[in-house]
């Protein structure tokens, strides 16, 4: 729950940063004026989405201290290659780069900016932990992020309800600040406009969350079409009653999870709900 409550507040506080440095600059959507405020909502919207798309594979890189494998030193290091370079090929796309990073903890993920734009990251606990099989399935999950695009469709959508948080926020902070006589009283108005976005932000929060898990679901039900259903449950039943320790605003990406059953502001399902899913295919 903290780590879901930092990943909100991060996102309010982006929008909140670049409202306020538009107004400053003398750039704000006119309330009375709904194209300009939808405009206004909308840069604002997803200017800090894009601009965590563009950065994600050089933030997680950072984030987690991954090594990316540009020359195999090992008999390992070389069947990852191998297995991405496979699976890469049957979702018809670019080769991602390859990475591992050092945690004690079995987890993955997948980020970049484009489907051939990508980065799959193993942990060595991953690798320690978990047979070649498990391993597989793992990096077939990873790779169906990719293949279905998710990094950019979350982008999207929390571009989409950045700005209808913002529009909505400053529209109803209007109705509220002017007066009788046509009147609009500028504390007011920024106060308000400040809380609503705070209480829409996190109401938003739930369908970003929603689609989260969802996406989720079809990243396993695309790792058991390319290595088959037992081998990514086998992976999934590795992972209970494991911790996931990715940085909080990476908590999302990491195929690992805390979740014990599933809630509006989980990001992932629970284990139990996946493994059932896939043992309904």
């Amino acid at each position: 729950m903290k780590r879901i409550f930092l990943f909100i507040l991060t996102n309010l506080a982006v929008l909140v940063v670049i409202s306020v440095i538009l107004s400053l600059l003398g750039i704000s959507g006119n309330p009375n004026n709904m194209g300009s405020l939808l405009a206004f909502s909308a840069v604002v919207g997803f200017t800090g989405s894009i601009i965590s798309l563009l950065t994600s594979k050089m933030v997680a890189k950072r984030s987690v201290g991954a090594e990316v494998i540009t020359q195999p030193q090992n008999e390992l290091e070389s069947w990852l290659l191998n297995t991405v370079a496979a699976q890469a090929k049957q979702w018809n796309v670019k080769t991602p780069e390859v990475a591992i990073y050092h945690s004690p903890e079995p987890n993955a993920f997948a980020t970049g900016a484009s489907k051939n734009n990508s980065l799959v990251a193993v942990s060595t606990g991953l690798l320690q932990n978990m047979s070649r099989d498990e391993v597989e399935a793992v990096l077939a999950h990873e790779m169906a992020h990719v293949g279905n695009g998710d990094m950019v469709t979350l982008t999207l959508i929390q571009g989409v309800v950045n700005t209808f948080v913002v529009f909505l926020s400053r529209l109803i902070s209007n109705m509220v600040a002017t007066n009788d006589r046509g009147e609009t009283n500028g504390g007011i108005y920024f106060l308000v406009s400040m809380v609503l976005q705070v209480l829409f932000g996190f109401l938003a929060s739930f369908i970003v969350m929603w689609f989260s898990r969802q996406r989720e679901y079809r990243a396993d039900a695309g790792a058991a079409k390319l290595v088959g259903a037992p081998k990514m449950i086998a992976a999934l039943q590795r992972l209970k009653g494991e911790t996931s320790e990715l940085p909080k605003e990476m908590t999302a990406l990491g195929i690992a999870s805390e979740a014990k059953k599933d809630s509006l502001l989980s990001t992932h399902p629970s284990l139990d709900n996946r493994i059932a899913r896939l043992k309904g295919m």
